[in-house]
């Protein structure tokens, strides 16, 4: 197991995450940890991430000098990299100008973490702050016009240290340099894999929930879906579902959940609080406030589904948090930036469940990888991933009954098209989404003055980070004639063309 420190960078999740593609389970921890406190996880490596801050920042996070004497290898990255070198008596000074993009390395000779590198190599840089001289011991084994550092090692300690980050895709040899510290430093296999973990969450949910019930939310997307599944394995009758039709979802999209929660045989309640959740978005604009609104909500709806259920003593409530979720909403580590808070993580204090979240420590790739290790079938475990706010996010704005008939329509006709054209599953997400602005247009030699729909589809592994899909013209054009001349209310269509970053997948 290889731990992440956090310094507050968005890559650190990635970082975790190529770990794990690495066959190395990983997890994401607080630079706050102290050596006891990481000792006792049993690491066989500890990575330091980067992160926005400057070792000479007031408040900038530190490390427990003891971390670096555990006898335990340890590679910093960026931040990592600068805090690791100045803890152990090097010198970091500021930099003249930020360093930021690709950038040339030039790759010394024995090196025991570049081994098998070529030089010159393409590298990814973000930083401004630099390492000026080494602690005893360390040696620099690879350089860059203006950053004699670039890559520093004492392989006798195995400290490792890199200005660049190796987990971006835009440093090609990254992976390597990861192998060669996960493999070659810390001894470690490739043992590492979501589908088998089935029995060992079994199993540390059924020491958690004991002979006690548990509710559980089904939003209709694959995380709560496979989080229900796993429980039920663990628990079987004693979870309850609770399938909330908030009049947020897809077309026909309840229809289809229910009817296979019930073939399955799942305790199963069907909950209409369409109105409810309309009553609580009125007047709401901001995309913060709208997902506050929501998680309540859903925890108000929850606590009348489980009266209705008529079982007594429910103490636990499940939710499928994904790792991403708790990322995004700065839940990985007080250091990082919160981007959006998800809806399933705003929940009232004086909420009388206990929550559990047996998918919080995995990705979205890996959360499929365990739904096929539960026997879930391919068709429901690929369908593109569904915010749980539902189509509330996807309504820029204040959320209205038509906005929502219109967006559920316009939507409905894209997957449709997507599907016909054999372009589904070659995208990770695709959806519409309604902008919060009217344009003129002209229909049957009439002006009109409607809503614009953007179309988004991006290709992904977990949703961290995303390109946006090269759909062929044709496809779009088709979906945009078929959007305005059946969809009313809208009469011009556009593709979003962004990556993530800087945009998020989602629109709120």
């Amino acid at each position: 197991m290889i731990l992440v420190f956090n310094y507050g960078g968005q890559y650190a999740h990635l970082i975790a995450r190529r770990v794990r593609e690495l066959g190395v389970y990983s997890e994401i921890v607080p630079p706050e940890i102290t050596a006891v406190e990481a000792a006792a996880r049993k690491p066989q490596g500890i990575i330091l991430s980067g992160g926005p801050a400057s070792v000479f920042g007031e408040g900038a996070p530190s490390i427990d000098a003891a971390v670096l004497r555990l006898g335990v290898p340890v590679l910093g990255i960026c931040y990592g990299h600068q805090l690791l070198c100045k803890a152990l008596g090097g010198v970091v000074k500021p930099g003249g100008r930020k360093e930021f993009g690709k950038v040339e390395l030039q790759v010394g000779r024995g090196s025991f973490l570049l081994e098998g590198i070529l030089s010159p190599q393409d590298v990814w840089f973000s930083h401004g702050d630099f390492v000026e001289s080494l602690p005893q011991g360390f040696a620099a084994v690879a350089s860059t016009a203006d950053c004699a550092n670039a890559c520093v090692e004492d392989a006798g300690r195995k400290l490792f240290g890199v200005q660049f980050h190796p987990e971006v895709v835009h440093t090609p040899c990254g992976r390597r340099v990861l192998e060669n510290f996960l493999f070659k430093a810390c001894g470690c296999g490739r043992e590492w894999r979501a589908g088998g973990q089935v029995e060992r969450l079994v199993g540390e949910i059924r020491a958690r929930v004991g002979g006690e019930k548990v509710l559980i939310g089904i939003s209709g997307g694959v995380d709560s879906l496979v989080a229900a599944t796993l429980i039920r394995k663990a628990v079987g009758g004693s979870l309850h579902c609770v399938l909330v039709d908030h009049g947020l979802m897809r077309k026909g999209e309840v229809a289809e959940v229910e009817g296979y929660l019930r073939e399955q045989g799942f305790n199963l309640v069907v909950e209409d609080a369409s109105q409810d959740f309309l009553s609580a978005l009125r007047g709401v604009v901001d995309p913060e406030e709208k997902r506050r609104a929501i998680g309540f909500k859903f925890i108000e709806v929850f606590e009348r589904a489980a009266a209705r259920l008529a079982v007594e003593g429910i103490r636990f409530l499940a939710q499928g948090t994904i790792y991403p979720d708790r990322i995004e909403s700065a839940q990985a580590g007080k250091h990082a930036s919160k981007i959006k808070s998800h809806h399933n993580l705003t929940l009232p204090e004086n909420m009388r469940f206990q929550v559990i979240e047996p998918l919080k420590e995995l990705y979205k790739d890996e959360v499929r990888e365990l739904g096929a290790g539960l026997g879930l079938p391919r068709e429901l475990l690929w369908r593109h991933p569904f915010p749980g706010p539902g189509l509330a996010i996807r309504v820029l704005g204040e959320v209205t009954p038509e906005k929502l008939a219109i967006l559920r329509e316009a939507d409905a006709i894209f997957i449709e098209e997507l599907r016909k054209a054999g372009w589904y599953d070659k995208v990770w997400q695709a959806f519409a989404a309604l902008l919060p602005v009217k344009t003129v247009g002209v229909m049957g030699d009439s002006r009109t003055y409607a809503f614009i729909i953007s179309l988004r589809a991006v290709g992904s592994v977990d949703g961290m980070t995303a390109d946006w899909s090269r759909l062929p013209p044709e496809l779009l054009e088709r979906v945009s004639s078929r959007i305005v001349n059946e969809v009313a209310g809208v009469n011009r269509v556009v593709f979003d063309v962004t990556q993530k970053p800087p945009g998020t997948i989602e629109y709120e």
